[in-house]
């Protein structure tokens, strides 16, 4: 049991966050959620539910909200304050502008468009407690990082500026990138001067491939196969919440904020499973790209065609029915069971760092269970 020091005796409460409120509260305050600066109120929250508008009238679509367990919230009124404190030794001061009950039902059908459990994101919202404090946050220390590379919008603007780019594409991924990825990210540098790389490093699905392994894959793929003068890597600090369509449109928004012009929006982008149309994420995005200020760039699909034996684009290669694919989940069984990955679709060196990782998960599972 931990108890409270003298400084938390200044406080209402304390209020525990965990690793996705943390980032969200460091992403707030950073304008990582720029025009949104504070934990949502009753109006925001509403909006965004019902029609993807702040309180404000500016475009939303993701609730961006703090709960708090029902023995904190019951005893917070407007006017408490209240101290934060998070993973990697983030804390804040926050005064309790108001306080109300979401609605989760709605929530999950309207955000993530099921209250399917099987859906990664329908599942984390049902765990949470139904009461949220909204506040403006003040005294905050951010969280430790955990990667050297730039994380919040004014480092990311300031490189562009320097390298004196005026046009640059992102790009977002939470997953290794085979080679296929790699052909559109240059496809995508012949009609731009720069690329970011953008991986979210958020809170992922238990089977997605961690972070600290991705992101040595991302070094080693720009450091080799890229020009580095035209090319960023970048972080994304928030969680992925899998919704779809709507979140692909929260990351153009948000990637606005770092300095994007162009936004590259994969199949299916943030989706899950079967929850999704293919070309939902595209659709949406492209009906807001306009106030948004962004250009959406989307490609047919790019793989291995034995036949021309080269990464091909659908566009210039006949052959697409009889390409090699390799899905995101057909990756990580391949790496669990130890089955090799062709290297026309996977980097040699990257798999090489995938297989590592895998085989040192597995060899501590083994010591555990001796």
């Amino acid at each position: 049991m931990r108890y409270p020091s003298v400084e938390d005796r200044e406080f209402a409460q304390v209020v525990w966050l965990d690793d996705i409120r943390t980032w969200d509260a460091a992403c707030l305050h950073q304008g990582v959620y720029a025009p949104l600066t504070h934990f949502m109120t009753q109006k925001d929250y509403e909006g965004v539910i019902e029609s993807m508008r702040l309180a404000s009238g500016d475009l939303w679509p993701l609730p961006i909200t703090l709960p708090v367990p029902h023995d904190i919230y019951r005893t917070l009124e407007p006017g408490s304050v209240v101290r934060l404190q998070g993973i990697g030794g983030f804390s804040a001061r926050l005064t309790v502008k108001e306080k109300f009950c979401r609605n989760l039902e709605r929530e999950a059908e309207q955000v993530y468009g099921t209250q399917e459990r099987s859906h990664p994101g329908v599942n984390r919202l049902f765990t949470e407690p139904a009461g949220v404090l909204s506040g403006k946050m003040a005294e905050v220390r951010l969280p430790d990082q955990g990667f050297p590379e730039p994380h919040w919008p004014h480092q990311v603007r300031d490189i562009l500026r320097e390298r004196g780019f005026r046009s640059v594409a992102f790009f977002q991924t939470r997953n290794p990138l085979h080679r296929a990825h790699e052909a559109l990210q240059k496809t995508a540098l012949e009609m731009v001067d720069g690329l970011v790389l953008h991986p979210l490093i958020g809170p992922t699905k238990a089977d997605d491939v961690p972070a600290l392994v991705r992101m040595k894959t991302y070094r080693q793929i720009l450091n080799r196969y890229f020009p580095p003068e035209r090319v960023i890597l970048a972080v994304f600090p928030p969680a992925m919440r899998y919704a779809g369509p709507k979140e692909a449109l929260f990351h153009a928004i948000t990637r606005k904020n770092y300095g994007a012009t162009h936004f590259v929006v994969g199949r299916d982008a943030a989706g899950v499973g079967n929850f999704y149309p293919p070309a939902g994420a595209l659709n949406l995005v492209q009906s807001h790209a306009h106030e948004i200020g962004i250009t959406p760039l989307t490609f047919r699909p790019f793989g291995y065609c034995p036949v021309c034996d080269e990464i091909a684009s659908a566009r210039s290669c006949p052959h697409h029915d009889q390409w090699w694919s390799l899905s995101g989940t057909e990756l990580r069984r391949r790496l669990s069971l130890g089955i090799d990955v062709p290297s026309q679709i996977l980097r040699p060196d990257v798999r090489e760092i995938l297989q590592s990782a895998y085989r040192d998960r597995k060899d501590d599972s083994s010591q555990e269970e001796d």
